[in-house]
């Protein structure tokens, strides 16, 4: 029996569109490029075949245009900061995908969409220099957003999380870190033999759950200094960033193939940033679209 979705679960706009992307089913792409700062959104669609350009329409931060990169279809979505907007993100384009908005009922045929962030982040590795496209195998959520779905211990790796816990000596009252996966094959593609692959941790929060301290005091002084010397299985945690482990696992959940990849524009350990990364940026979008 096929799933039906009532109007307080799936929020249908007006015009038939999702409801915080504005986007309808017919202009979501199979390829999907998520980025977290809406004007990036310009910036990869610059890259796009002359006249190729299907939509382009925003929603509060939600940003989105599909077109033509060499004649492959694409959608580019920007999606805000934080795991709780990749929620929101994650979940319209997969209903923009598999739901029929119509008949409000779940498709018989399914389709997996590639979806790639390309973002920006904090090494925390000495060897890792700024400006290196950092491709995350691993993503480790402080945010707790994949524990309010059925099956969370399935998809995630319960020794790493284990093992990471006891370590560090995570703060208890905070949401059980997760760790997922990234899509193998699209690592592969993606990254291929130019880009550096690791363990990265998506953050709640840009200060205190990355260890910056401003004028309050840190639940844990030395987080920082554990993370970098943690080990497991061989594999070490390499950079910080903010949203990719929601985006890995909900699509672990999905059926669709994702994964993030970012430059490094702050050193953690040598407490060095970059603030003029933009052309790097534009380099990793570029090698994206080729690759996707």
């Amino acid at each position: 029996m096929k799933k039906t979705f009532p109007a307080s679960q799936l929020i249908i706009n007006a015009d038939g569109s999702a409801f915080h992307l504005h986007l309808k089913p017919e202009f979501l792409a199979d390829k999907i490029i998520l980025v977290g700062d809406q004007d990036r959104v310009n910036m990869v669609a610059s890259f796009f075949d002359e006249g190729s350009i299907e939509c382009d329409l925003q929603s509060r931060e939600f940003h989105t245009i599909t077109g033509k990169f060499q004649g492959k279809r694409i959608s580019c979505i920007s999606t805000g900061i934080g795991t709780d907007n990749c929620d929101i993100v994650m979940n319209e384009i997969d209903a923009l995908a598999n739901i029929d908005f119509a008949t409000r009922t779940e498709k018989e045929h399914k389709r997996c969409l590639d979806i790639v962030r390309i973002g920006t982040c904090g090494g925390m590795q000495e060897d890792i220099p700024l400006g290196t496209f950092l491709v995350s195998q691993k993503s480790i959520g402080f945010d707790g957003v994949l524990a309010f779905y059925h099956d969370r211990d399935k998809i995630a790796d319960l020794g790493f999380e284990k093992a990471f816990v006891d370590f560090v000596g995570y703060p208890k009252k905070a949401a059980v870190p997760y760790v997922v996966a990234a899509n193998p094959e699209l690592v592969d593609r993606i990254a291929k033999d130019d880009m550096m692959r690791g363990c990265t941790i998506a953050a709640n929060g840009f200060y205190g759950p990355q260890g910056r301290v401003l004028r309050v005091d840190l639940a844990v002084p030395d987080i920082n200094e554990k993370i970098t010397d943690f080990r497991y299985e061989g594999q070490r945690i390499t950079n910080y960033e903010m949203e990719g482990s929601c985006i890995a696992g909900l699509a672990l959940h999905m059926g669709h193939r994702a994964m993030t990849v970012c430059c490094v524009i702050a050193q953690r350990k040598i407490e060095a940033a970059n603030t003029d990364y933009k052309p790097r940026i534009k380099e990793l979008v570029k090698t994206v679209l080729e690759r996707i």
